[in-house]
């Protein structure tokens, strides 16, 4: 009998699939606001609510190349598993070299999708970290493992098409998963969330993809 967990996630699936467009722009609207010619040289501009919240905004947004976020100082400082060493290999074996990272690893290789995702040319992972799999209970995560259509189901809908700047994100615009399922993110002050997640450190590169660390798992249909 299936847990309530893979039943959502069943549910979620057999509803339909949603699709959501995914900002193509490396610049959020509040950057190119501040920066604008306009912007610079009119004062009322500068001054305005409007305008004063568009730069907080702007100023939000970590740098392209940086990594943002509270858990960032738990990554290894060298070896495979540190941001130079991740940089250098696919995702899924950046992943399982990362402590943060090695349950996610695990069932993306049992759901068979290792091969997948250290050959795409370039995607996007929300990963959940191993204390978000460890928030789902014991039970829910044995009958998730057994169910391999419902793992890659839910493995799925973290993973997105091309690599997602932390300006897109920013931005607020859903992205739509390789499950086929929106994916929410939005961003209040240096405060990122990806659906009901919180990104605990983003921006993190591997060989072909960009990792935003998650504090949960994402179920699909419960964003």
């Amino acid at each position: 009998m299936r847990s309530k967990l893979a039943g959502v996630a069943a549910m979620a699936i057999g509803a339909g699939l949603a699709a959501a467009a995914c900002g193509s722009g490396g610049t959020s609207a509040a950057a190119t606001a501040q920066h604008s010619p306009a912007a610079q040289h009119s004062p009322a501009m500068q001054h305005s609510p409007a305008a004063q919240h568009s730069q907080a905004a702007a100023r939000s947004v970590p740098a392209a190349r940086g990594t943002f976020g509270p858990a960032c100082g738990k990554l290894p400082g060298t070896g495979p598993g540190s941001l130079s060493g991740m940089a250098a290999a696919p995702v899924v074996t950046a992943a399982s070299h990362n402590p943060m990272l090695t349950f996610l690893a695990h069932a993306v290789t049992a759901a068979g999708l290792a091969h997948r995702l250290n050959s795409a040319r370039a995607i996007t992972v929300f990963a959940p970290d191993n204390s978000a799999f460890a928030g789902l209970g014991s039970g829910n995560v044995r009958t998730l493992l057994a169910s391999r259509a419902d793992l890659i189901r839910v493995l799925k809908d973290h993973v997105v098409d091309g690599r997602v700047t932390p300006a897109e994100l920013a931005a607020g615009r859903p992205l739509t998963s390789l499950a086929g399922l929106p994916v929410r993110p939005a961003v209040t002050g240096a405060d990122y969330k990806i659906d009901n997640a919180d990104v605990i450190c983003g921006n993190v590169q591997t060989a072909n993809a960009t990792v935003y660390i998650l504090n949960k798992v994402l179920i699909p249909g419960t964003g």
